[in-house]
């Protein structure tokens, strides 16, 4: 029971505290055991508690496959999609983000009646053991929400704030031709415009009329109370 987490798997590559080839493993163990596409589903932990003599804690007070105990805890499956970025695996990143997405969980009839909560908002937990796979639970939950958007703005898009400066680091799928941005602080408006370029041209910034290269895939913009426009190729 509990014999994979994917707050562990996450984090080795979050942290930054695992090497390369053990992160790519542990993050290659979490799509393999914890993402069921057919049933929609980012599971915290498999197997869920049961019959354990031993006491994990409160978790072990909800029944198998509910809330925390080994179904979908929605905080987990955001840090995944945020770990699949900062690997630069935009696609599986952007998978992720399809399968949470609460609209996917009831396009039919059918859908919705397994989902059972509102589709335009995100629910902190989704079951995963019969007879309750894919039902829903506690909806408008501002955390989960909140980690949605970061996934997305942060994640793919690469779009975060680090103190006097707003880092733009995107991990785009690869289908996407690029994106534009303006993002407004203090009256400041930052403008960014994203293109993708072919596999072996040269990755670099405009920031401001300045080119410079950009190996890392990463600027920083300064905010400094001044408005900016940033190009980057990736």
């Amino acid at each position: 029971e509990c014999r994979i987490d994917s707050i562990a798997q996450s984090w080795a590559v979050l942290s930054g505290a695992a090497d390369s080839l053990r992160a790519a493993t542990a993050m290659a163990s979490l799509e393999r055991y914890l993402i069921r596409s057919g049933d929609k589903l980012a599971l915290l932990f498999t197997p869920p508690f049961d019959k354990t003599p031993l006491d994990p804690g409160y978790i072990k007070g909800y029944p198998p496959g509910l809330r925390e105990n080994g179904g979908q805890y929605s905080h987990a499956a955001m840090w995944a999609i945020l770990a699949f970025a900062k690997q630069c695996a935009g696609d599986k990143a952007r998978d992720l983000f399809t399968l949470l997405n609460p609209i996917n969980h009831a396009r039919t009839p059918d859908e919705a009646e397994r989902y059972k909560v509102e589709p335009y908002v995100v629910a902190a937990d989704i079951y995963s053991v019969a007879p309750h796979v894919g039902r829903g639970g506690w909806t408008w939950y501002t955390g989960s929400a909140g980690w949605m958007h970061r996934a997305g703005v942060e994640g793919i898009l690469g779009i975060r704030r680090e103190g006097d400066f707003l880092v733009v680091a995107p991990c785009i799928p690869s289908a996407w031709p690029g994106f534009e941005a303006t993002v407004t602080l203090g009256g400041a408006a930052c403008r960014i415009e994203v293109r993708a370029i072919g596999e072996g041209e040269e990755l670099y910034s405009v920031l401001d009329g300045v080119r410079t290269p950009s190996p890392d895939r990463s600027t920083r913009i300064p905010l400094n109370g001044e408005s900016h426009n940033l190009l980057m190729s990736i």
